[in-house]
């Protein structure tokens, strides 16, 4: 495509800047840079100078930087927030003030993106070329906050060249293994590029590697550590957050309570003002579409999450099990569905054996495929399904909306279905539910 025939919509756009480059994924910041400053986006570069926190970590990082976006909103500053993926709109990963960007400006960025692009005579990557956007957008918008998500690692991550004033590594867990490396502490030195000289840094899980103890003493970053330098007890209507400074007595929020910890640590380690009421109004409001997500939909219990790895479905059991129990507490009859399907890169077999280990009086798996180059068959998922979860039932489907409208079909009111494995899965189910237009998810 020449530059006479750019592209005109969101739509035309995706496809046109998927297909610019070699790979969907391609490590490295080389050709990034001159972009980055021919756009002018580089922090040193931008007259309206902003606090930016920059989030790494295997899982975790979507509730995470959500958090501290929200609370940053409550305090009354411009607040910018990068994510990634989505689940249905491609919108959904820029966000000012929690609301999505609109397509008109959407455009313009990728059509300034573009512009630099082609001046700087380089091919750009899908992620890099949209991320590129973003921050464009950020800089036009003059935001006071910017929150930004790693895609993928963080050293070579094209997220990278903002240096951060905060950085966030919310865990370490193998995924990813072809891009960042088979054990972690060959990943741990991958996320722990984000760490900048002299600058705070959360790091939110008991075990750290030894590659990013060594990168914080290199660089010698402040370094704020989960059960050491704070910890969390969860009640039954509350929960209380505890550093060396001070105690708060907080409301749950919707999300898994260690990336609470892990947003308020780094929102008390910034030089922001921020009180503590607007920490709870964010944790009150703070909403994260695909992550525990509960939904009442045509009278049945679902919930989504996107949880696609081991680390990923510690946390979504943590909280579904004390939730199913109680859901048999009140209502003995109810049965327990699964929708169900992961890309073929994810490591299905040991998410499968966690989910068995719980022994889950499951009534059915409705597997189908995902609609994605990288999806697993469901023939190999069904026989996976079977060597883990040897006396399930299976319901197996040419897509996931064949998966959802055989569910929706069999589940009866008092059921609960929980649709994991993947942002794809959610993503297609809830095209499949009629939910595209849910402001959660646009």
């Amino acid at each position: 495509m020449n530059h006479t025939a750019l592209p005109q919509t969101i739509s035309e756009w995706l496809n046109y800047m998927g297909n610019i480059h070699v790979s969907a994924i391609d490590m490295g910041l080389d050709r990034v840079l001159p972009v980055a400053r021919a756009l002018g986006i580089l922090k040193d570069d931008l007259p309206h100078r902003p606090y930016v926190f920059t989030v790494a970590g295997t899982n975790g990082k979507g509730s995470t930087t959500a958090l501290i976006s929200e609370i940053c909103t409550q305090a009354g500053y411009k607040t910018a927030l990068y994510q990634s993926p989505h689940l249905v709109s491609f919108n959904e990963r820029i966000k000012i003030n929690g609301t999505d960007i609109n397509d008109e400006l959407l455009i313009k960025a990728f059509n300034a993106c573009e512009k630099a692009r082609t001046d700087c005579h380089v091919s750009l990557s899908f992620f890099e070329m949209t991320t590129l956007s973003a921050f464009w957008i950020f800089k036009e918008l003059k935001c006071d906050v910017w929150v930004l998500e790693i895609g993928l690692g963080g050293r070579l991550d094209v997220v990278n060249i903002i240096n951060p004033d905060i950085g966030v590594i919310t865990n370490i867990g193998i995924d990813h293994i072809e891009w960042l490396g088979d054990d972690r502490e060959k990943i741990g030195f991958e996320k722990a590029g984000i760490i900048r000289d002299d600058m705070p840094v959360i790091y939110g899980e008991h075990d750290m590697p030894n590659s990013v103890s060594q990168i914080i003493h290199d660089k010698n970053a402040k370094c704020y550590h989960y059960d050491k330098g704070f910890i969390y007890q969860a009640h039954d209507k509350h929960w209380t957050y505890v550093n060396g400074a001070i105690t708060l007595d907080l409301p749950k929020p919707n999300i898994a309570l260690i990336n609470a910890v892990n947003a308020i640590s780094a929102i008390l380690a910034s030089e922001l003002d921020i009180s503590m009421d607007d920490i709870k109004n964010g944790l009150s409001h703070v909403k994260l579409a695909g992550r525990f997500d509960k939904r009442m939909i045509n009278n049945k219990q679902w919930i989504f999450d996107v949880g696609h790895n081991t680390h990923g479905i510690q946390f979504l059991m943590d909280l579904f099990v004390p939730f199913w129990q109680n859901i048999k507490d009140t209502c003995p009859t109810a049965k327990l569905h699964f929708v169900f399907s992961m890309l073929a890169d994810k490591d299905i077999d040991d998410v499968l054996a966690f989910i068995g280990a719980f022994d889950l009086p499951i009534c059915a798996w409705h597997i189908g495929k995902i609609d994605n180059v990288r999806a697993v068959t469901v023939n190999e998922l069904h026989t996976k399904i079977a060597t883990h979860l040897p006396n399930s039932t299976v319901y197996a489907h040419d897509s996931i909306a064949q998966a959802v409208a055989s569910v929706e079909t069999q589940a009866g009111h008092d059921d609960v279905i929980l649709c994991f494995g993947s942002f794809h899965t959610i993503g297609e189910s809830l095209i499949a539910l009629g939910l595209a237009n849910d402001p959660r998810t646009l």
